[in-house]
């Protein structure tokens, strides 16, 4: 299994991507690591890691690009005048078929843009979307579009739903997965016309009966369906959302705890530990941008070691499970998708 790490992306890049791409190299004897970036400073990056055994040396690669999008440029202009950037690159050996999957915490506009401009798309799938996994009261759920399409068609987010409830069904095991449509309200007629029309669009299709219709944000974390359908822009606020109450609980439970009690407090701090090992979103890793020809794995720019680790992971398993063949075999029978009209 070859995946290619973009070695440059992230917040605190080079450092913790290739120490997380080691782990996983070490972890699994399957996999071939490509680290993707400035040659000398991925070399540095390594010799911080230690001295790798031969056997893992030989199946770690360094592919040498000379430029950076970084976090502050703009994705379409970043791509067009960094054309021998680590996130270029990746996509490069994706199309070329060098690869199996590519794992990037950079620029996320401009990873989801670079695999537009090659239109590396699964067929019959309109516009690709990031699925996140988030955690309910009855295991997890995924919720998506969190950020690749922030101004879907109906066509787009009904997409979203099919290859949500196959991901829902292969990668979290949910048997028969249930799929909701975030909205203001569960009413049918709530929202706006985009909402509306993709409520009408489930109504009558061959998902019906695993459509429960309208949720409201609050019901995520409850575990009411196995798959969240959302445009990209609510979507992505939510899971920011989620994140930071996250945070603020685990950091107030935290503090409360250690000023008021003594004789647990030991206690008490190893299980506010161990939620946050269960729970922040390095457990994950990142969330496959799903509807693309490969796997692609985008994850937090704030990702450490851990998160590039489970990333990496996480696409050998998505590449394994041959997840994209189950996804074309879904939308070729769909008499919604493969019906001209709606082909847009």
């Amino acid at each position: 299994m070859r995946i290619a790490v973009d070695a440059m992306g992230g917040d605190y890049a080079p450092g913790p991507i290739v120490a997380g791409a080691i782990e996983a190299l070490q972890a699994d004897n399957s996999l071939r690591i490509i680290l993707v970036g400035e040659q000398s400073a991925i070399q540095q990056a390594l010799a911080e890691v230690g001295q790798l055994p031969p056997k893992d040396a030989e199946r770690c690669n360094i592919f040498h690009c000379s430029q950076v999008i970084t976090m502050e440029d703009s994705p379409v202009a970043g791509l067009r005048q960094k054309p021998d950037s680590s996130i270029v690159r990746l996509w490069q050996l994706l199309a070329e078929r060098k690869v199996e999957a590519i794992v990037s915490a950079g620029n996320t506009g401009a990873m989801v843009a670079a695999g537009l401009r090659l239109r590396r798309f699964l067929p019959h799938v309109s516009r690709p979307g990031i699925a996140a996994t988030m955690p309910t009261m009855k295991g997890p759920c995924v919720l998506l579009d969190v950020g690749a399409n922030v101004s879907p068609r109906p066509m787009h987010l009904y997409q979203y739903g099919v290859m949500g409830a196959i991901y829902a069904k292969h990668v979290l095991k949910k048997a028969k997965p249930t799929i909701g449509l975030m909205n203001v309200g569960t009413e049918e007629a709530k929202g706006h016309e985009l909402a509306k029309e993709t409520h009408a669009l489930f109504d009558n299709s061959p998902l019906r009966d695993q459509f429960l219709g309208n949720i409201e944000g609050r019901d995520i974390h409850r575990g009411v369906a196995d798959v969240i359908v959302s445009d990209g822009f609510v979507g992505n606020v939510v899971l920011k959302v989620c994140e930071g109450v996250f945070d603020f609980i685990m950091q107030v439970t935290a503090s409360e705890l250690a000023q008021h009690l003594e004789v647990e407090r030991e206690r008490a701090q190893h299980v506010i530990h161990q939620l946050v090992e269960t729970y922040d979103y390095s457990s994950q890793g990142g969330a496959p941008l799903l509807g693309i020809d490969g796997v692609c794995i985008i994850c937090h720019g704030a990702s450490g070691a851990k998160a590039i680790r489970n990333a990496v992971g996480m696409a050998a398993r998505l590449a394994a499970a041959k997840l994209n063949e189950i996804i074309v075999q879904e939308l070729e029978t769909s008499p919604l998708i493969t019906a001209p009209a709606e082909a847009g």
